[in-house]
């Protein structure tokens, strides 16, 4: 990536960084109770499951994961992303060598950019920075060119580019096709996607021998004229809430090495909390202190506050706090308005393991001269108070979601 002065050209446009983030792209927890936490993603939250990875094949001996439950990975999605959810076993993996630091269970938070000269161009400004890279290259499942690296609290985030697509007939890439993954980062240019189809077929790989999902729920629910498993559909990931022990540090992080914008800061209760954004949606990232942790009565044992799910629109959003209520879920509010700015009508969920999940419809979008709305012009209201439908404002703005619902 050319470096113009103390900027580098990125497609044309001069940037701090030499990539762009674009949005988050996928997102993931560890789970110490895997049986019930993928029957509350895919069962309940509606995630189609799109490969399994068993991670009791790296065990050098099988009695190492044996009385751990589902040695499996899930990759899961609700779009044509490959996966959007990935959920993996905490026990397992603790017994192979693969802990976390305390407090982390998230397995990732990936942030995609805009091509793949842009991930080359990131691994190498980070090696001169002296930043350290847990591992860079491409990744199978899945297909996406990436580098992993870690902020100041042990959380490890992905930027990437590519992410294979599953179309229409709901088939993953088939492993015969596995031989185009990389485990350090790649000579460019690459070939394209196009190109890795064609050779497949020319080698005689079957491509449509892939993993396909078969959802377990009948679809009964009609969801704006289309049947579903679920009174809901979920169309966009996040924002990510994450408690912080380093909030100078993680800002630091997150504005000046992964290129953030920060749109507000407030004070709750004393402590100053912080919101990012990587396009015109008000937040994606959230950094709270971890001080605040036991003042939201939120699980002690993750640095996760909460993890965001959009849904398709506010009747979907009343079906799913009711679905849920249904399945014996139980629906609150663990995180307060004041610490969802740009969010109007939220609740929140929380899975087995104790991660918070916030289900929401819309979000504040920031326009050209980069403020956000006026406090004093919000109007969030609580759980009991919503209403029977909206009026207009903000309920179908920031970016839509592409292709069919089911």
């Amino acid at each position: 990536m050319p470096e113009v002065g103390a900027k580098f050209d990125v497609g044309g446009v001069l940037l701090k960084q030499p990539f762009k983030i674009r949005r988050l792209g996928h997102f993931g927890f560890n789970l110490s109770n895997m049986e019930d936490g993928v029957r509350f993603y895919v069962d309940l939250l509606g995630f189609r499951i799109s490969d399994v990875m068993d991670y009791s094949r790296r065990a050098k001996d099988p009695a190492q994961v044996a009385g751990l439950g589902d040695p499996n990975g899930y990759f899961t999605r609700f779009g044509t992303d490959h996966h959007a959810m990935v959920l993996f076993p905490k026990r397992v993996r603790d017994a192979l060598g693969r802990q976390e630091r305390p407090g982390i269970t998230v397995n990732q938070i990936t942030w995609q950019v805009g091509s793949l000269a842009e991930v080359g161009a990131a691994i190498k400004w980070f090696n001169q920075r002296g930043i350290k890279q847990q591992r860079s290259g491409r990744d199978m499942p899945g297909s996406n060119w990436h580098t992993y690296l870690y902020d100041p609290d042990g959380q490890s985030n992905e930027l990437y580019y590519g992410i294979e697509q599953i179309g229409w007939n709901g088939h993953s890439k088939p492993r015969a096709m596995y031989d185009r993954g990389f485990d350090k980062p790649p000579e460019l240019p690459q070939i394209s996607e196009f190109q890795e189809v064609e050779q497949a077929r020319a080698n005689g790989v079957d491509i449509f021998s892939g993993y396909r999902y078969v959802d377990q729920l009948p679809a009964n629910y009609d969801v704006d004229g289309v049947l579903l498993p679920r009174p809901f559909k979920i169309v966009r990931l996040g924002p990510v809430y994450l408690f912080s022990e380093n909030m100078d540090g993680a800002m630091e992080f997150y504005r000046d090495t992964l290129g953030f914008t920060l749109t507000e800061e407030i004070r709750w209760r004393g402590a100053r909390c912080l919101f990012f954004r990587s396009n015109t949606e008000h937040h994606s990232l959230a950094l709270f202190p971890l001080e605040l942790r036991d003042a939201l009565g939120l699980s002690a044992h993750s640095k996760c506050a909460a993890f965001g799910i959009q849904l398709a629109n506010y009747r979907q959003l009343k079906g799913a706090v009711k679905f849920f209520h249904q399945n014996g879920i139980t629906v609150t509010e663990s995180i307060p308005a004041e610490l969802h700015p740009g969010i109007e009508y939220s609740a929140t969920v929380r899975d087995p393991d104790g991660h918070t999940i916030q289900l929401y419809c819309a979000m504040e979008q920031i326009g050209w001269d980069g403020n956000p709305r006026p406090k004093e012009l919000r109007r969030p209201r609580p759980l009991n108070e919503w209403p029977e439908a909206l009026e207009g404002g903000d309920a179908y703005v920031g970016e839509p979601f592409l292709g069919p619902w089911g």
